[in-house]
This record gives C-alpha cells, sequence and structure tokens, in this order.
C-alpha cells in the first residue's frame, strides 16, 4: 500500500491543559530499502492506557526501539516530557520495558537479576516488588531462569518493568505465555499504577484484552498511524461496539 495521509488522527480526551507524555513529529526509518515508519506523528496523553496495533511488519517494534533509544531514526523528533530521546540516556530511567521474550543470563537467578539492575541503578532496595507477592513467585526467585517456565520467565519480566516506579511503561504482549490468573493479576497492576499517574504504551494481537483495558489506541499500517485517540470515537466512527471489528473496518477503509 502506498503512503497516505491518516485516515483519522483524533486526540485523546486527555484535560487540554495537560501536556503529553510522549510526542512523536515525522518520524521516519528506514532499513536499507525498507521503509519501516512513514512521517509518522503519535502523542500519548499522560496518564492514560494506549495500545499500538497492526499487523506483523507495520512498525510497531520499530517504534517501541527507538521509544528506548535502541534504535536511531533517520528523521522527525521523539520526546518523553520534552527530553528529545536522541539527546542523552538519562530519560530512560523513567521508562519500565517488558519486551515479549526477555533475554537475561541464564546463568542468573531472578533474586540475583533483580539485584544487579538496582545495583547498575543505584538502588540499595527495590522499589516496587508488589507482584512478586501478587504472582507468588518467591519459591522461583532461587532458581536459575534456564529452568524457570515461560510463564514464570513472563512474571520475572513484568516485576522488572515496575521494578524502578517508572513514569511511562512499554508492554509487548506483556500477557502472552500467562495463564489467567496471572494475566488478570497484571492486568490489575497496570490499573492500579495508571491511577498513581503512570502512562502505558501496550501491544498486543488480544484485541478483547485491548478492548477492556486501554483508553486509547493507535493504528499502525505500512509505518504511518492512521487512527490515533479513545477507542470509544473509534467504535462510533466505525459504527461498531468491539475494538476487533472497528479496528477491521478501519484496515478495510485504507485498503
Amino acid at each position: 500500500m502506498p503512503a497516505t495521509a491518516p485516515l483519522h488522527l483524533i486526540a485523546s480526551n486527555a484535560p487540554d491543559t495537560a501536556a503529553p507524555m510522549v510526542e512523536v513529529h515525522g518520524l521516519d526509518k528506514r532499513f536499507g530499502a525498507l521503509h519501516v515508519l512513514r512521517s509518522l506523528d503519535l502523542r500519548l496523553a499522560r496518564g492514560r492506557i494506549t495500545a499500538i496495533v497492526g499487523p506483523n511488519g507495520s512498525g510497531k517494534t520499530t517504534l517501541i526501539k527507538i521509544l528506548l533509544g535502541l534504535v536511531r531514526p533517520d528523521a522527525g523528533t521523539v520526546a518523553i516530557d520534552d527530553a528529545h530521546v536522541t539527546e542523552g540516556w538519562q530519560y530512560r530511567e523513567r521508562i519500565g520495558y517488558m519486551p515479549q521474550a526477555a533475554r537475561y543470563p541464564e546463568n542468573l537467578t531472578p533474586r540475583e537479576v533483580f539485584a544487579m539492575l538496582k545495583d547498575l541503578r543505584g538502588v540499595p532496595d527495590a522499589i516496587d516488588e508488589e507482584l512478586i507477592d501478587a504472582f507468588h513467585l518467591h519459591s522461583e526467585l532461587e532458581k536459575p531462569l534456564r529452568t524457570l517456565s515461560g510463564g514464570n520467565r513472563q512474571k520475572v519480566g513484568a516485576v522488572i518493568a515496575f521494578l524502578f516506579r517508572p513514569d511511562l511503561v512499554i508492554l509487548d504482549e506483556p500477557t502472552a505465555g500467562l495463564d489467567p490468573v496471572a494475566s488478570s493479576t497484571l492486568k490489575d497492576k497496570i490499573r492500579s499504577e495508571q491511577e498513581r499517574g503512570t502512562t502505558f504504551l501496550i501491544t498486543s494481537h488480544v484485541m478483547s484484552e485491548l478492548d477492556v483495558l486501554a483508553d486509547d489506541v493507535a493504528v499502525l499500517l505500512d509505518g504511518q498511524i492512521r487512527y490515533s485517540g479513545p477507542i470509544r470515537d473509534l467504535k462510533r466512527e466505525a459504527g461498531e461496539q468491539h475494538l476487533e471489528r472497528a479496528i477491521a473496518h478501519l484496515m478495510t477503509k485504507a485498503d
């Protein structure tokens, strides 16, 4: 599909007086001949949960890596509370990140990983270990990571994402591999942290999950944002009651 202007671009319903947590303008990224992001604009409202959705290859992972400072854009700006991500690393201390498949030294135990991260941050004690109790992880903390189940490794990743009470949390397919109880526990944690003012960016292929969890949605197609705004507005525009059908309606119009 050729690059076109966004079909819809609606500001979130956060108060006008609240500055956005994240502002992305004109973001462009190529990997060789592959044009991954095309003049992408995105605004994440402070204290809200924004879902970013799109088919595989739409640019979601590249966008996340740019936010984390792992990939440099070819053009455009990314600011997190006015700190530009290409001008220093300090802003990363305010971000919690849970990748879909975390990679930590396999010979270390979860407790050793937590201690290593606290030492790197210069924080002698954990700030937020609430999820260790909520996930009933204590019996797993002294086992090497290579011996843990996929679900328990995912739980460890969730603990790390919240460990330092970040202002912005990026969660990439956070409930993948979690059982229903653990998934519900993580969602409760997300909501409780949102109530404290934390901003979230979440990717997931489970639309029903995002439908009940997220406030806003950004639909990414062919490297461009085709809709950004409240989920309820997208549903109203599409004449649909469910997020999945509303996004399908939008994607059909984009073809």
